[in-house]
């Protein structure tokens, strides 16, 4: 399969489209559950603080990811300012909006769970991002290996290539769907769901990015996401541990 090859400037246009429509529907999304299940809105008094944190931590996060993938650039982009600017991560985004959220809920006294109502927006809003970089083709940076798979994509370099994109757009659906088809199990721990949708996301990126050109290798195997990821997982995964027992636990009370 060849893809119809769109300049840089049209493709990151595209793009550009494709991730602003990912976000407002994604927020559309998040106020619709909190209206059907009779909570506060997102512009409510404590609440507010939170969304906000959540905002500019994934932004940082989201530059910061990408400047670790690619440290190279960072010589060129002290002297050009699209440069600095430029880059995306969607691992950057989850990671920077999650301790962004964490440290909100400190600083306005919210102890209660908040993620379990963004899983399904970033399921639907990370699938609308990924088809803007799979248009872009090699203007995104997203795209695979090599590979003689039948399913290969010619973005535009003669190569039949991986649509990690693709991949991604089906794992984040499958993870996602059956997360929310078994919510009722789930639901006795709140952010049980989000902790297990992020640590699987986390896994999921740790694999495939392995299959993608690397710009910079860190300990001569690793790109900068896989080492984000593994760091995030030492850190995260004792977290959902401990729910998962609990959850155990409390099933368990119910024979």
């Amino acid at each position: 399969m060849k893809l119809y090859v769109l300049s840089a400037n049209n493709a990151q246009f595209l793009h550009f489209i494709f991730e602003w429509l990912a976000i407002a529907i994604g927020v559309q999304l998040y106020r619709r559950q909190r209206a059907q299940q009779q909570q506060a809105g997102i512009l409510a008094p404590g609440h507010y603080g939170v969304i906000i944190a959540c905002v500019l931590g994934a932004a940082i996060g989201n530059k910061a990811a990408f400047w670790m993938e690619y440290p190279h650039l960072w010589t060129a982009a002290t002297d050009n300012l699209q440069i600095l600017m430029s880059g995306q991560s969607i691992v950057g985004g989850l990671l920077g909006g999650l301790i962004g959220v964490e440290l909100a809920k400190v600083l306005l006294k919210q102890p209660q769970s908040t993620g379990d109502n963004f899983v399904f927006p970033l399921m639907v809003a990370t699938v609308i991002g990924r088809i803007g970089c799979f248009l872009a083709g090699l203007n995104d940076g997203t795209y695979g290996n090599a590979t003689n798979l039948p399913w290969g994509v010619d973005f535009g370099d003669d190569i039949a290539r991986h649509p990690t994109q693709i991949y991604d757009m089906i794992f984040v659906l499958a993870w996602g769907i059956y997360l929310l088809r078994h919510r009722q199990v789930w639901q006795s721990q709140s952010g049980l769901m989000f902790k297990m949708y992020l640590a699987g996301y986390l896994f999921w990126r740790l694999l495939v990015d392995g299959i993608k050109p690397i710009p910079y290798y860190y300990f001569s195997y690793l790109s900068g996401i896989q080492v984000l990821c593994i760091v995030a997982l030492v850190f995260y995964l004792p977290l959902l541990v401990r729910q998962m027992l609990n959850l155990k636990v409390g099933t368990e009370d119910l024979h």
